[in-house]
């Protein structure tokens, strides 16, 4: 199965993904591109160091929107990946894509959806709405991509206790080490191997 990873940032989600690979816990996977949104992204450090190829498809490289979405849309038919995998991207993906690669997109993020998800609720703004709130159980869901926002199918959970003295940092970091880290690689190989959910 052919993924393309597509990430903003640090990319430890991608790194989880790639170790998987590399320990055959994600079976008949390869990575066939990393495409970001943000050139200086570790992310594309990261692809570069394993031998992946990396590109960075920015918002702020085209006149408008349109444009950029027209360009990531065709990316995407140039690589024609089984799967495309959203690991921390944050811009929204185009309605085209969505329709074009429907059932081929999972999204991981980081609360037990439908909790602390949706417009807004991204990074460390997860988190401290959760903390806001008092929850004491929060995790990360990974769920196929529809036309909403974090609304698709949901794949696979995982819940993560919260600590009475945890801050967002903390409790990002722990929701990636024990959640995130462990469900996406599970349900990228639950769909290499099993074709579909």
């Amino acid at each position: 199965m052919k993924i393309v990873v597509l990430v903003s940032g640090g990319g430890t989600n991608l790194q989880a993904i790639i170790d998987g690979i590399n320990n055959k816990t994600i079976r008949n996977t390869e990575i066939v591109e990393v495409v970001s949104n943000n050139a200086n992204a570790y992310a594309l450090t990261r692809a570069k160091d394993n031998g992946i190829p990396g590109k960075c498809i920015s918002p702020k490289e085209f006149a408008d929107r349109d444009d950029f979405n027209k360009a990531l849309v065709e990316e995407m038919d140039r690589v024609s990946p089984d799967l495309i995998v959203l690991a921390g991207f944050l811009v929204n993906i185009p309605a085209e894509m969505v329709a074009k690669y429907e059932g081929k997109i999972i999204n991981i993020h980081p609360s037990l959806i439908p909790s602390f998800c949706g417009k807004g609720f991204y990074g460390l703004k997860v988190h401290e709405g959760a903390l806001k709130r008092g929850v004491k159980i929060t995790g990360a869901t990974v769920h196929f991509v529809d036309e909403g926002t974090d609304t698709g199918p949901i794949i696979l959970q995982k819940a993560v206790e919260v600590k009475p003295d945890d801050t967002p940092e903390t409790l990002q970091r722990r929701v990636m080490e024990e959640a995130e880290w462990v469900i996406l690689p599970k349900a990228i190989d639950m769909i290499a191997t099993k074709g579909n959910i």
